[in-house]
């Protein structure tokens, strides 16, 4: 990751941007301390994922619907345990 500091990634703000898409994640510092890290758009929308719901996941999953599949929970009883 390359690092600018504030000043010179200002200043050059269209190539702190070009370098985010082309090399990834640009890191800018303000006195030596890291403060903000420049993204390309496909890097965001990767980390950020797809907004879509964990019940919209499930809906489209390749198991929505099977009706072989066991969810029931183990009747033992639990296990003793020495503190």
């Amino acid at each position: 990751m390359h690092i600018w500091q504030m000043q010179e990634a200002k200043s050059r703000l269209s190539e702190v941007v070009k370098e985010a898409e082309r090399d990834g994640p640009q890191e800018i510092t303000v006195h030596g301390r890291s403060v903000a890290v420049v993204l390309s758009r496909a890097d965001y929308d990767r980390l950020a994922g797809t907004g879509e719901s964990l019940a919209s996941f499930i809906r489209r999953s390749p198991l929505a619907g099977a009706d072989d599949l066991d969810f029931s929970r183990d009747p033992s009883l639990t296990r003793e345990t020495h503190l």
